[in-house]
């Protein structure tokens, strides 16, 4: 199969892609565009970008075809030996899992935009590049003569984003046998010398911790905004990372933490769902959704290893480590979702609402929870064998028997090498706090005791967050706690504050309301339908949103310090 990539006017953002493919006497092929990418757990679908799409054989004689699902295409080839597909793409978004078209740069996701057939996936394919003479191309695919690039079959295909531009800056590194590239596309002063010595270090601990690397080139794709943004995108030879804005990016002051945290984030899923993936996703399925409940291994094992990784390169130094810790802990513990839906139903329920809001406080999130289980599940590994195995164990038993031996990991096996480990049974565990939806503050206290740890809790500076129990977003209420005083008060999703105590608000609610600390508040609302209500709250001194902190216990054991010591050094 052979794939070809032109463009007319960039400025357009259309993209022209042709696909030849011989018939092997087939009277009927059906051409499927990918209605999912990996790495996005919730159907994308892409063909709405499509504007035109034409069939012909190998004479340029239209061939007629007929469109049988959102994303699926027949068409009747008897008695043709090649069909060539000609479709144009719409690709106007730039984020880490999009396809974008401008002057500056072409940037693709093939996932996104490759037709493939569903029954011939195995075959090899060519992708040729029709871009200018002076665009640098970052491509993880290895390069048959001049922008003519090879795929062993589709899926490497569609996992092989690439960036084409001329003004592409390129840093090197050489780990074991690998060649690691760092591509910069977008505004961005780069501190060579800074990032090499610490893209180096979180590699070179990643690589130690499994003992290879699966691939002999890796390349990050960084496309760097002036607006501010965060996201970055897995693939196996390869990652894209959108971050922003450009003056912030390689500051410790900005956003450098970001960079790093995103960056081992995505290195690590080189091995974790890259390779180490739900036996549900072994192989990937792209047209149609492919429901697994182990989001918690695929992401939230992968959160928690990628910064645990930069702390023990010691990139990022204890103070770093820990403001990582506080994200998770706000993060769950002001989400009183994780009340309602197990983790493993949330990783389930992904390709219903797993990247919006939903509605309120129905579902935990995988990222965060499946970090908190692989932290403490790490530790109850240590405590039961006096810290000779731990949860490093389990990944890369994962790794060296399950993605060696060419098969997945189910629910059953996750379970199964986590109790190997410890040598006891979790079910209790498991029950609780992954199938079930427990409250987990005794098992996490413990887990940080066991290191000198605790967390400290205390009021958030939005006095209606902390005290009152909402949350507003753009003028109106997007979050209120449940059985708390403005819920209790009658507010509701959707309302707009428009005065309190008959002082007209300008973007100061917080300013006012802790004017008003102590008093009854009164508020005048403006309804989702339009109707102006009054309501009143007083705060009782009941924390609902608060801000968590991790801390080392003043005088922690002994054992307690060496167990901390032997966990960061891994």
């Amino acid at each position: 199969m052979k794939y070809t990539v032109s463009y007319e006017q960039a400025h357009t953002h259309y993209i022209n892609i042709q696909l030849r493919v011989k018939t092997q006497g087939a009277k009927r092929l059906n051409f499927q565009l990918p209605a999912w990418r990996p790495g996005r757990y919730e159907l994308g679908n892409f063909a709405k970008n499509i504007q035109k799409w034409q069939a012909y054989d190998e004479h340029g004689s239209p061939l007629s075809f007929f469109k049988k699902t959102k994303d699926l295409w027949e068409v009747a080839c008897e008695g043709v030996e090649q069909v060539e597909i000609r479709y144009n793409y719409f690709a106007a978004e730039l984020n880490a899992g999009s396809t974008y078209l401008d002057p500056e740069q072409l940037y693709l996701n093939p996932v996104n935009c490759f037709l493939y057939l569903p029954d011939r996936q195995d075959e090899a394919c060519t992708l040729e590049l029709a871009v200018p003479e002076d665009y640098k191309i970052a491509i993880a695919l290895p390069e048959q003569q001049e922008r003519q690039f090879v795929a062993e079959n589709f899926d490497q295909l569609a996992d092989s984003p690439f960036i084409a531009s001329p003004t592409l800056k390129k840093l090197e590194y050489k780990l074991e046998q690998t060649s690691f590239y760092l591509w910069f596309q977008g505004e961005c002063k780069l501190p060579e010398k800074q990032l090499l010595q610490d893209f180096k270090a979180f590699t070179k601990e990643q690589i130690n911790f499994f003992g290879d690397f699966p691939t002999s080139e890796y390349h990050f794709l960084f496309q760097i905004h002036t607006s501010t943004t965060y996201h970055g995108v897995e693939h196996a030879a390869s990652t894209v990372i959108s971050i922003g804005p450009s003056y912030q990016v390689f500051d410790w002051k900005g956003r450098y933490e970001d960079l790093l945290g995103v960056s081992s984030h995505e290195l690590f899923h080189t091995w974790n769902v890259k390779r180490i993936r739900p036996s549900e996703m072994w192989p990937y399925d792209f047209s149609k959704e492919n429901y697994t409940r182990l989001g918690y291994l695929a992401e939230g094992a992968t959160t928690w290893y990628g910064d645990l990784m930069l702390w023990r390169s010691k990139v990022f130094q204890e103070q770093h480590f820990f403001k990582t810790f506080d994200q998770l802990l706000n993060r769950h513990f002001n989400n009183p979702g994780v009340r309602n839906l197990s983790v493993a139903d949330s990783s389930f329920d992904t390709w219903l609402d797993g990247y919006s809001m939903g509605v309120p406080n129905r579902k935990s999130s995988i990222y965060t929870e499946g970090a908190l289980i692989t932290f403490m599940l790490d530790v109850a590994i240590r405590k039961a064998t006096e810290q000779q195995k731990s949860f490093d164990d389990v990944m890369r038993n994962f790794y060296h028997h399950y993605f060696k031996a060419n098969k997945g990991i189910g629910e059953s096996d996750y379970q199964s090498e986590v109790e190997k480990a410890a040598g006891s049974s979790m079910a209790d565990f498991f029950k609780a706090y992954v199938n079930g939806a427990e409250d987990i503050v005794e098992e996490l206290e413990e887990s940080l005791n066991y290191f000198g740890l605790r967390y400290t809790r205390s009021a958030l500076e939005a006095y209606h967050e902390s005290y009152l129990g909402f949350k507003l977003l753009e003028g109106k209420v997007a979050m209120i706690y449940p059985d708390s005083i403005a819920e209790r008060a009658g507010l509701a999703l959707g309302d707009e504050i428009l005065s309190i105590n008959d002082i007209k608000l300008d973007n100061n609610l917080a300013e006012w309301c802790k004017y008003f600390e102590g008093e009854k508040l009164v508020f005048t609302l403006a309804t989702a339908r339009k109707q102006i209500k009054q309501i009143s709250m007083k705060a009782a001194g009941t924390l609902y949103f608060a801000n968590y902190q991790i801390k080392k216990q003043e005088k922690p054991t002994d054992a307690q310090q060496a167990a901390f010591e032997v966990w960061q050094v891994g």
